[in-house]
């Protein structure tokens, strides 16, 4: 599982780096978090991905499904606290 959220936080750093915004990375980073449905990391992410995407009543689904509350406010402060409580083993 290391390497799994090792492979999140790259492909969500990419994003960031990009600045959040729809596309090939906003894409590679839901592709990801779908493949690993059901781990609360990738939910969490999901979730993000969802906010990012502006669908709030999906993103509210992923943060349930994550046992997370619904973030609000810059998804780069959000990412960074995703970041890290997953990088940090929480």
């Amino acid at each position: 599982m290391a390497s799994d959220i090792a492979t999140l936080v790259e492909a969500f750093d990419c994003l960031a780096m990009a600045g959040f915004v729809m596309g090939s990375e906003w894409e590679a980073v839901h592709n990801l978090c779908q493949a690993h449905e059901g781990k609360q990391a990738f939910d969490w992410g999901h979730a993000l991905c969802h906010r990012i995407e502006g669908d709030e009543w999906n993103a509210g689904y992923w943060y349930r499904r994550a046992g997370k509350p619904v973030a609000a406010g810059p998804f780069a402060e959000e990412w960074a606290a995703v970041r890290a409580a997953l990088t940090s083993g929480s």
